[in-house]
């Protein structure tokens, strides 16, 4: 099963990898497509992620899964996927009246999985698809989470300042000289109205997408039918874990680093010279890549035209301690 960082010749692709406890590897329901009552058996270590397991059992067949567990999540509990639709059981219950908040107060509680137009706007949430009919992707590490900021117009807080400099231009219609400002305007003013953009369902393209904010700060544009789990993602205190001594590492799988400054001149560019010198040369890796800047891998044309607002960059805590005091003051 470890392959120490090896290709199929043998040759290092990546280093300080070797060794290490054998492992066994779960295969976990990330869809949660299967619906009906779930009974939580067990909870579970997984040495293959960060976040624990729940061993689930189907009421009506009896088969066995593993979830993701979410955070507060015990043995005996019960959880339920809502991807199918809804129950007649739960429509009947509701009688027939198909109300969010009525829905939701039957539906959203810890564990169970929901597409993310059933959950309520600032509801935190797990194991987050990207796409309709898909598994969950984002936010499965331990202790992670996302809150569902709903659709686009509920999305006003967030969205303000990017729309301030649209609806400038749209309120000017004409300028001194006659002419139109934008073409908008000159769309307004006319009546000409650009047709909707719809999906296949027939819903408007803004409709079709619900705005979710995740850990890192970034807001994305996911799908209405794309699904995701209640609470957060079990393991909360995984990033305060002390490893105590390097033979745990070990036991990780994690082989020793070296400094390229300990190393010689033939084995790095900082390698070499006399005491813990590295020369003068700027902070570069094995291969020469330059560590602390200079060096880039994405393209600005390449953007992703789901981020609604992209996380923050480039601001370390010092200067985020910075701010927050000049704004004190």
């Amino acid at each position: 099963q470890h392959i120490g960082g090896r290709n199929h010749s043998g040759q290092i692709r990546v280093r300080h990898r070797g060794n290490g406890a054998k492992r066994r590897i779960r295969i976990v329901d990330f869809s949660r497509v299967e619906p009906g009552k779930h009974t939580v058996d067990r909870i579970e270590y997984d040495p293959g992620r960060t976040a624990h397991l729940a061993l689930v059992t189907h009421k009506g067949t009896g088969k066995k899964s593993y979830i993701l567990a979410a955070q507060g999540l015990r043995a005996g509990d019960e959880v339920e996927s809502f991807r199918q639709g809804l129950p007649q059981e739960l429509i009947e219950s509701l009688g027939g009246v198909m109300d969010k908040g009525l829905i939701a107060a039957k539906t959203v509680f810890r564990g169970n999985c929901l597409p993310l137009h059933l959950i309520p706007q600032g509801t935190l949430v797990f194991n987050v698809g990207l796409r309709k009919g898909g598994r969950g992707q984002l936010c499965r590490g331990a202790g992670t989470f996302a809150m569902v900021l709903g659709a686009r117009e509920e999305y006003e807080k967030y969205a303000k300042e990017h729309r301030e400099e649209e609806e400038g231009e749209e309120n000017v219609a004409r300028l001194p000289d006659g002419t139109w400002a934008t073409a908008k305007a000159k769309e307004k003013e006319q009546g000409k109205e650009k047709e909707v953009e719809r999906g296949r369902d027939g819903r408007e393209w803004k409709d079709m997408y619900i705005n979710v904010k995740l850990k890192s700060g970034e807001i994305r544009r996911i799908h209405r039918e794309a699904c995701a789990t209640i609470g957060t993602a079990s393991n909360t205190n995984w990033n305060r874990r002390q490893l105590g001594k390097a033979g745990r590492s070990r036991w990780l799988g994690i082989r020793p680093t070296v400094r390229g400054v300990a190393m010689n001149a033939f084995e790095h560019p900082h390698g070499g010279g006399r005491g813990k010198s590295k020369g003068n040369v700027q902070p570069q890796s094995i291969w020469g890549q330059l560590t602390k800047g200079g060096f880039k891998t994405r393209k600005r044309r390449n953007v992703n035209q789901f981020v609604v607002v992209a996380r923050p960059r480039s601001v370390t805590k010092k200067k985020k301690s910075k701010q927050e005091k000049k704004e004190k003051r």
